[in-house]
């Protein structure tokens, strides 16, 4: 309230989510004194910026049947991410180290590791703050970057496996023209790329959502900053972005699902004119790892995010993020390292070496 000569000025107002100063709840009322017992003038101009409470901070609801068992799943969740992450890091060390290992497919599984060293990263931190110090509070701004990063490393991943998936066809269906075609700079190009897509095309939905407004409820019912959840959570018209969130999902996950089908049906149809049972054995062996990570990673996503609502099935969605928030970042470094001789040479060699230096 300001006291201005013959005058009367109310204003009421609330910042955006961008820091903006809007006027009431919104509106900026000016009232002449009372003269004569009667009220000379009213004005009222209302500006309808935005109309509700914004909301400035979220709070994850994470897990609520498990509140109770906080320390033991604080426990179970940092045990698995330390070896996720010790896991893919290994693998990070050998394959950069190793003068055997310094062909395509391993360079491709070197930045495949990194990337799930990072988006692992980007979820399971603040879940254990969650189950440790029930600390469920998250402000706007960071939850914006967490949901960037989850959509960015995991989009990222996907075109990953499928350059895995084109590597593997022209190895096994081509391999007197993979040397001169998977060369170092189409390798290096081709994860530029995959990275170089991926920021684009997550960086126009995550733009899109950060210009939401969010209003009433503040609870998020995940354990982290999901997209579905948060555009549940808005009171804007969310159509426009739920088409493009689902454009995204669709080309991001198709386009790797198409790439797999491709190479490893021309895969299986080359395994089966192959002369010997061990030449086919051993062909199949080294894309039975891929398999198994393509089938867990696509079937969690595609039930996750390929749907044009995507507010629909929430409480689904946070069991099955766990899927790939959690358990194949971890079985990815068992799975591409469990059948391959050529690791388990190396992972040899190097522990022989540190005990040699001992």
């Amino acid at each position: 309230m300001y006291n201005l000569p013959g005058e009367r000025f109310r204003f009421v107002g609330r910042r955006n989510i961008q820091g903006t100063l809007f006027a009431g709840s919104c509106f900026l009322q000016v009232c002449l004194p009372y003269q004569g017992g009667l009220m000379a003038k009213e004005a009222e101009v209302r500006m309808e910026a935005w109309n509700e409470t914004t909301v400035l901070e979220f709070v994850l609801e994470g897990f609520l049947v498990a509140q109770h068992l906080g320390k033991v799943l604080f426990l179970v969740h940092l045990l698995v991410y330390l070896a996720s992450v010790t896991g893919n890091t290994l693998i990070i060390a050998i394959t950069w180290t190793d003068p055997r290992l310094q062909t395509p497919m391993y360079f491709f599984l070197r930045s495949f590791s990194f990337c799930e060293c990072c988006f692992i990263s980007t979820v399971i931190p603040k879940l254990l703050s969650i189950f440790l110090f029930g600390d469920k509070t998250i402000h706007f701004t960071p939850c914006i970057i967490q949901a960037f990063s989850f959509l960015f490393l995991g989009s990222t991943i996907f075109f990953h496996m499928a350059v895995m998936s084109l590597d593997r066809y022209l190895a096994i269906c081509k391999p007197l023209h993979y040397p001169a075609i998977m060369n170092p700079r189409v390798c290096f190009l081709l994860v530029f790329f995959s990275y170089v897509l991926s920021f684009i095309l997550v960086s126009g939905v995550i733009l899109k959502l950060s210009w939401l407004s969010f209003c009433g409820s503040n609870v998020i019912p995940h354990f982290f900053c999901d997209l579905g959840s948060l555009i549940h959570l808005s009171c804007s018209d969310t159509k426009s972005l739920e088409r493009l969130a689902f454009g995204v999902a669709v080309l991001v996950l198709f386009t790797s699902v198409l790439a797999a089908i491709f190479a490893y049906s021309n895969i299986l149809i080359s395994i089966m004119h192959l002369p010997s049972a061990k030449d086919r054995q051993k062909a199949f062996s080294t894309c039975s790892s891929h398999l198994i990570v393509l089938s867990l990673m696509y079937g969690s996503c595609v039930f996750i995010y390929v749907k044009p609502k995507q507010v629909s099935r929430l409480e689904s969605n946070r069991e099955a993020s766990l899927v790939n928030t959690v358990v194949t970042p971890l079985l990815n470094p068992v799975i591409y390292t469990l059948r391959n001789k050529q690791v388990h040479q190396a992972l040899r060699d190097a522990l022989s070496r540190v005990n040699l230096q001992k």
